[in-house]
């Protein structure tokens, strides 16, 4: 049965980018009514008068609620999405483990997303070679996926026993990850754990499980 905590809400998104998808499969596991919006980036759709009016960084993702309200930022929109649903562990209840949710969140964004999607696009959308890419991409996106790597030694999941956010978060680029040049055969926790999430979430698998 649809969430009803809200109704018909709207994403803003380009299915190129695993930050927008992270949206979409949030909306649709918590079974949240909405429309997609498809808004390409590489032909600058946020760079139009009406997408910069809504929002003026010229980012997507966005959630347009009902009433009017817009929310950027796609670790904020599953946040949100997820605080106003009920029946689910995406968060859990426990304080230490929905701050060490949280943790994650700030790390896919700063220490992952920066170097495994950025070398992702410029690669696969910007057509760059090797040589014209930073090579501090592929050592620090390397050395995130290493961490992960470590992580899963001791976990099916990032926090706790189940799905949560800091999984949806970080499966989103990882899942694509061999599309900015690395290597997942050398990360097979990392890929076990991909193969896990994507069937919680009922998504294609992108590759099969080492």
């Amino acid at each position: 049965m649809p969430n009803r905590q809200i109704t018909k809400a709207t994403l803003y998104g380009d299915s190129i980018s695993g930050n927008c998808l992270k949206t979409k499969w949030t909306a649709e596991y918590l079974d949240i009514e909405h429309d997609w919006v498809e808004i390409s980036v590489v032909e600058g759709g946020t760079r139009s008068d009406a997408f910069m009016t809504m929002n003026p960084s010229g980012q997507v993702p966005v959630l347009r609620l009902p009433d009017g309200r817009i929310l950027p930022q796609s670790n904020a929109i599953i946040l949100y999405l997820a605080e106003i649903s009920v029946g689910h562990d995406l968060i859990p209840s426990d304080p230490f483990e929905k701050a060490k949710v949280m943790s994650w969140l700030f790390w896919e964004q700063y220490s992952h997303e920066p170097y495994i999607a950025v070398r992702r696009f410029r690669k696969k959308f910007m057509n760059q070679t090797d040589e014209e890419l930073d090579p501090q991409l592929l050592a620090r996106g390397r050395r995130a996926l290493g961490v992960m790597e470590l992580q899963l030694t001791f976990s099916n999941y990032f926090v706790g026993d189940n799905l949560t956010l800091a999984d949806i978060a970080l499966v989103a680029y990882t899942r694509v990850a061999d599309e900015g040049g690395f290597d997942l055969s050398e990360f097979p926790n990392v890929q076990r754990w991909i193969a896990r999430v994507e069937t919680d979430l009922g998504v294609e698998h992108s590759r099969k499980a080492a």
